[in-house]
């Protein structure tokens, strides 16, 4: 399934956090993702909402490419005028919180360590996010960077 018209950089850096929380390449090219354990949802018109107990003390909302909770669906959804919550609107969510982050500039300037670090409160996979879940290594993310088309500064 093709992604939002953007700058390579930015699709490359999509395609990171995809790869970081899970989903790239799964079901619809991980669109379609509820957390981990659960599957997939197969209605794009919301965000699916399901509560999903990742683990005995973790329970989540995060669904899609880039594993959003539903508390933020309907900010985000009336702020981007989201018509669903299909591929092209979950692309221009999350360029909105990585624009949100002030990371926009380090993403398409292939400062991506900065880009990462800005980001690392959104995304619990990023390295730093502290959220007790685990975390991938920067050099292991810049190297898929690199993998999928971005080029480091």
């Amino acid at each position: 399934m093709p992604r939002s018209d953007c700058h390579p950089q930015m699709a490359a850096f999509l395609d990171l956090i995809a790869y970081a929380e899970g989903t790239k390449g799964l079901g619809d090219d991980g669109y379609n993702k509820l957390v981990n354990p659960a599957g997939f949802f197969q209605d794009y018109r919301e965000h699916p909402d399901v509560l999903v107990r990742v683990n005995p003390t973790l329970h989540s909302t995060a669904a899609g490419r880039y594993q959003f909770l539903s508390r933020h669906w309907r900010h985000y959804q009336a702020a981007l005028g989201l018509p669903d919550f299909g591929p092209v609107s979950q692309d221009t969510w999350a360029i909105q919180l990585i624009r949100e982050r002030k990371a926009l500039d380090d993403v398409i300037k292939g400062r991506i360590p900065q880009a990462i670090s800005k980001c690392a409160n959104i995304w619990a996979s990023l390295p730093g996010a502290g959220y007790g879940q685990r975390e991938h290594k920067l050099a292991d993310l810049l190297a898929k960077f690199t993998e999928f088309g971005g080029v480091l500064a």
